[in-house]
C-alpha cells in the first residue's frame, strides 16, 4: 500500500505542476500579445487631426446658393479662385514628404529656436534656399507664418 500511496503523491505533484506552468505559459502569452500592439500615435495640443483640418477648410469656404441647394449625399464641387496664392519670383509651391512632419525654425541651423512644425504632406510655399542648399526658407499657407526647414524633405507640387 505505501507503494501506491507514493505513486499517488509522484502524480499529484507533476499534475499540480503542470497546471501551474501551464496557467503561467498562458498569461505570459496574454501579456506579449497585448504588449505586442502598436499603441496610436498621440495628439498634442499645438497640433491637429489631419481630418478636423480638412472639415474647418469645407466648412470655411463659402457655397454658393445654386450649389447649397443640392442633396447632400452628392459632392459639392467649389471653385475658389483664390487657392492658388501668388508667388514671388522664384518661389513654388511644396508638399512635406518627411513621415513625421519638419520642424519650423527661426533662422537655418539645427540650433535654432524651433518656431513651429509643418505636418506630413501638407502644402507650403518655398521662398528660398540657404547658401549651402542644406535649408530652405518656407511660408505656411494658411497662417502665413515663415521660417526655416531642412531642404530635401518635400516634393515640388506642380
Amino acid at each position: 500500500m505505501s507503494l501506491s500511496r507514493i505513486a499517488q503523491f509522484i502524480i499529484g505533484f507533476l499534475l499540480g505542476v503542470s497546471i501551474l506552468v501551464g496557467s503561467t505559459i498562458a498569461v505570459a502569452y496574454y501579456f506579449f500579445t497585448k504588449l505586442a500592439v502598436t499603441p496610436p500615435k498621440p495628439i498634442f495640443a499645438e497640433e491637429e487631426p489631419q481630418d478636423s483640418d480638412n472639415a474647418k477648410q469645407a466648412s470655411s469656404e463659402p457655397v454658393p446658393k445654386s450649389q447649397a441647394s443640392k442633396s447632400s449625399n452628392q459632392p459639392i464641387a467649389i471653385e475658389n479662385n483664390s487657392s492658388a496664392p501668388k508667388l514671388e519670383p522664384g518661389a513654388y509651391q511644396a508638399r512635406v514628404t518627411w513621415p513625421e512632419g519638419l520642424s519650423l525654425r527661426q533662422s537655418p541651423s539645427l540650433d535654432a529656436v524651433r518656431i513651429g512644425g509643418v505636418a506630413y504632406n501638407q502644402e507650403i510655399i518655398i521662398l528660398k534656399e540657404s547658401d549651402d542648399k542644406r535649408w530652405q526658407r518656407v511660408r505656411l499657407l494658411n497662417s502665413q507664418q515663415e521660417g526655416w526647414v531642412k531642404a530635401g524633405n518635400v516634393r515640388r507640387v506642380n
